[in-house]
């Protein structure tokens, strides 16, 4: 896989991609990631990528030429699955989406900065819009490394045990069951005992129960979308 990120602020993005579960990934030669800086992109003497909104809009918008020459400098060399967009109006990220796009060969992430993109942009050259929560950021950087590593992790081998993984939080729906470890017995807090029977109907039983209930109480949302 490869995900080619464009950002008016590279240096926030790189530390997120040079530690933990990505940085090993991108080791492995399981995914290539690169930050391309806008105002590379830019025919402005002083690299300038953002101009006042027409109609009176407070704040700066990204100009549309330079996303152009940019997403254009990329798309010449090779196809791309998606281009995403992240914006606080995109389609909530989930990880459903992040499964989706763990799939894909190739894909661009534009992050959003100042207040927004020219919508053109959005319109002609934009395949899908992200966001991660009901509120505004500064700008889409976090949101872009929040996304790459929600993809990253779940590639084939970017993680030792792929099992891990596959039992996340909301990979079926639901809130993942509570974990524990050494030692079964702390000041008198015990571990379930379930959880040191080693009967594995009756754990996996007690884990699916404890998802509900988990998810019943802190994200009952998910129960609703569940239903037909």
């Amino acid at each position: 896989m490869r995900i080619d990120i464009i950002t008016v602020l590279p240096g926030l993005l790189q530390g997120p991609m040079e530690h933990s579960i990505v940085r090993r990934a991108r080791e492995k030669g399981l995914v290539e990631i690169h930050i391309h800086d806008l105002r590379d992109f830019s025919q402005d003497k002083h690299r300038r990528v953002d101009d006042y909104a027409f109609g009176g809009e407070a704040g700066m918008v990204i100009r549309i030429e330079p996303i152009d020459r940019a997403i254009t400098y990329l798309t010449g060399q090779r196809n791309y699955d998606e281009i995403i967009y992240t914006s606080p109006d995109g389609m909530k990220f989930n990880q459903q989406e992040a499964n989706r796009l763990a799939l894909a060969e190739n894909m661009i992430i534009l992050c959003g900065h100042y207040k927004g993109i020219d919508q053109r942009a959005r319109d002609q050259l934009v395949t899908r819009e992200y966001s991660i929560g009901d509120f505004v950021m500064t700008g889409g950087e976090l949101a872009a490394a929040a996304i790459t590593d929600a993809v990253v992790r779940i590639l084939p081998g970017a993680i030792s045990d792929e099992t891990s993984a596959l039992t996340d939080s909301f990979q079926d729906g639901l809130l993942a069951p509570p974990v524990y470890t050494r030692p079964a017995e702390y000041k008198g807090w015990r571990v379930p005992e379930v959880l040191l029977s080693g009967h594995a109907a009756k754990i996996d039983e007690w884990k699916h129960a404890q998802s509900l209930e988990r998810t019943r109480k802190l994200r009952p949302d998910l129960l609703d979308e569940r239903e037909p």
